[in-house]
């Protein structure tokens, strides 16, 4: 089957699990409606839905015409160890029950990497926080800390929290939102020198994070919140993605109006614009906006540091080694805009490179009730960092890795 085309002139929301969202969650009095175990059914049934038509396409990477540029990315020594995070891995699966790790532990190449979903209502694989003991939750912030940037570390620990003032502004709804409702995965046993990886999934915050040797590939990312402040409550004071939102807004700015006019996609901010969010492995996405090379070096200076901002939630070796290669394809990277540019617009804001996507969106509200639903704000964040051609969940790094060294008895 061949992927369709996402058109960057397209209004309609165009992920499932957005639509899936807006369906199930589009007010808090729907969420609660049916006794809990038809509720669980009806979560799975969705669920299992979204996965089967999301996985219907075996994965082949985003693409801006449906053909992967080849030779992007090379099996090599990175110099940056990653031995931390594999004994921070290892020592997660210690802790886990014999129950516990046959639920939590997948093969390297299974589908289960593409099983992720930002809805609250996606059941899940592996175990929760919720369900861990305190030394296993130490072993899984363990794990975090090896293998995020303090930044990244910071950044998932608060949009947790955040799920939790979400939880206390629906009427202490924590069997549906909370700190603990954050799913671990690993795919293949943690090793110094075969492929494996864990994955990280729950309401707001997605992390899949690949190994090999001292590669580290972490795409698909999904980080946002609703609310992005917690205005009252126990987290009270938290906030995200603020630095994110405004070096994007900075950057737009900096721009004079013919190339304000090139990077705008249009004025008029509506819905959901993000376009590579769950089940969306293989979109083919045009190129659109301002490229790199009609951009003074001030300016491409501050693109760079716009996509630091979102490649910085990774441990910082290895983000300078995925810079690096960011800068390589400068040229070819593009930065696109939807949305007013006032200092409190709301906006979306797409970078597209050969080896980074980058997508960030305001949203409409879902699951914050007593707001006015339909308008974007500034409360609802939605943001995606994605690996194009093929190379998301470390893929073609695991290709590449079995042609070289076949695997006779692979899953």
């Amino acid at each position: 089957m061949k992927p369709s085309r996402a058109s960057c002139m397209s209004t309609k929301p165009a992920v499932l699990g957005l639509l899936l969202s807006l369906v199930t969650t589009g007010s808090p009095s729907a969420q609660s409606q049916g006794p809990p175990a038809e509720q669980t059914e009806r979560f799975r049934r969705m669920s299992q839905e979204a996965e089967a038509r999301g996985l219907a396409e075996p994965f082949k990477g985003i693409t801006t015409n449906g053909q992967i540029i080849p030779s992007l990315f090379a099996l090599r020594s990175t110099g940056v160890s990653t031995e931390p995070v594999r004994q921070a891995a290892a020592a997660f699966l210690a802790s886990l029950s014999p129950e516990q790790r046959a639920k939590t532990l997948f093969p390297v190449e299974d589908e289960e990497w593409r099983k992720w979903m930002n809805p609250h209502f996606y059941v899940r694989q592996g175990v929760s926080l919720a369900e861990m003991s305190e030394a296993q939750r130490r072993a899984a912030l363990d794990l975090l800390r090896s293998s995020l940037s303090a930044k990244g570390l910071q950044q998932s620990q608060n949009i947790m929290r955040l799920n939790h003032t979400l939880g206390e502004l629906n009427g202490n709804d924590f069997e549906q939102y909370g700190e603990g409702r954050y799913w671990l995965t690993l795919m293949g046993e943690p090793h110094a020198t075969e492929p494996w990886g864990w994955q990280l999934d729950g309401h707001h915050l997605v992390i899949n994070y690949f190994v090999l040797g001292d590669q580290v590939v972490m795409t698909p990312t999904f980080m946002g919140s609703e609310p992005v402040t917690a205005t009252a409550g126990k987290y009270k004071g938290t906030a995200v993605l603020q630095s994110e939102q405004n070096k994007g807004l900075a950057l737009i700015n900096a721009l004079d109006e013919a190339q304000r006019a090139k990077a705008m996609i249009r004025t008029a901010k509506q819905g959901q614009n993000n376009l590579a969010e769950a089940f969306k492995d293989n979109v083919v996405l045009d190129t659109a906006g301002i490229r790199a090379t009609d951009l003074s070096p001030a300016q491409r200076e501050s693109l760079l540091d716009l996509i630091q901002e979102h490649v910085g939630n990774l441990r910082d070796g290895h983000a300078k080694v995925k810079m690096d290669e960011v800068r390589q394809h400068l040229d070819a990277t593009h930065f696109a805009w939807i949305g007013e540019t006032k200092p409190y617009s709301v906006f979306y804001y797409r970078v597209q490179s050969p080896v980074v996507l980058i997508e960030f969106d305001h949203q409409p509200p879902i699951n914050m009730p007593g707001v006015e639903r339909g308008k974007p704000t500034r409360q609802h964040i939605h943001s995606v960092v994605r690996t194009p051609n093929g190379n998301d969940y470390g893929k073609d790094l695991l290709r590449q890795h079995y042609q070289q060294h076949p695997h006779p008895h692979r899953h």
